[in-house]
């Protein structure tokens, strides 16, 4: 059967790199956002790149009922469904720490959304046995750190999930890779200061659909991002609470 992506986020820069990226591939791919108008166009791109078939899916993650509605039409016949889930929302800490409300808007769309969106597509990859399942986490989930650390919390809560659900689907052959970028040129990192060695959405996209094609567990973006955050998660706690990092 011919692949089919489920691109849930693809109005990020990283998700719309693996469109079209996807596209190319000849598959067929199905984008999931909350911005029909900008979905529409990334479609019409899609198909002039090559895609078997290109669809747009209104898709809030963290919406009961549009993530129900999402579920309910993920699979085209005669595919096999790929899922990219790609959403996250990254309020600066110090805003988290007076707003209430603001950490509990970070923690539906960084991990309850997508952790409840996998789960409901879960059975449909038991059931073709077989698929790829590629899910965006972040480097700022290895360790509590001081500017970050509610957001790195949602990530790691997905890392912890995404490692449950490999060993749920890995009897059906599905893999399950989680994606732990560092620095991206997307929106949700412009403008943020310290930047650097800062890689590009395509070069990200490529390392991702590589990854997915080959199986593997998780992998760091750009690969030094593996060293970085080894130095970081074997740094003793009582240096760490010291660093304003």
């Amino acid at each position: 059967m011919n692949d089919h992506w489920l691109i849930v986020g693809a109005s990020s820069s990283i998700a719309r790199a693996f469109a079209r990226l996807a596209a190319e591939h000849g598959a067929a791919v199905t984008l999931a956002g909350r911005d029909p108008e900008d979905l529409r166009a990334s479609a019409k791109d899609a198909e002039l790149r090559g895609a078997a078939t290109a669809r747009v899916l209104s898709c809030d993650a963290a919406d009961p009922a549009s993530r129900h509605a999402c579920i309910a039409h993920a699979t085209i016949p005669g595919t096999t469904l790929n899922v990219l889930v790609a959403i996250a929302y990254m309020p600066e800490q110090q805003a988290m720490d007076s707003d209430p409300a603001l950490t509990h808007q970070m923690m539906e769309a960084t991990y309850s959304g997508p952790v409840a969106l996998l789960q409901g597509l879960a059975p449909e990859l038991e059931r073709q046995r077989g698929g790829r399942v590629l899910i965006m986490g972040s480097v700022a989930g290895d360790r509590g750190r001081r500017k970050n650390y509610l957001y790195g919390s949602a990530k790691a809560g997905l890392a912890t999930y995404a490692e449950g659900l490999r060993a749920r689907l890995f009897a059906s052959g599905v893999t399950v890779t989680l994606v732990k970028p560092g620095f991206v040129d997307t929106a949700m990192t412009w403008g943020l200061p310290g930047l650097f060695l800062v890689s590009s959405p395509e070069a990200c996209a490529a390392a991702m659909m590589r990854a997915a094609e080959r199986g593997r567990s998780e992998i760091y973006h750009p690969m030094f991002w593996r060293l970085i955050m080894l130095v970081i998660k074997h740094m003793p706690a009582t240096l760490l609470k010291r660093l304003n990092i």
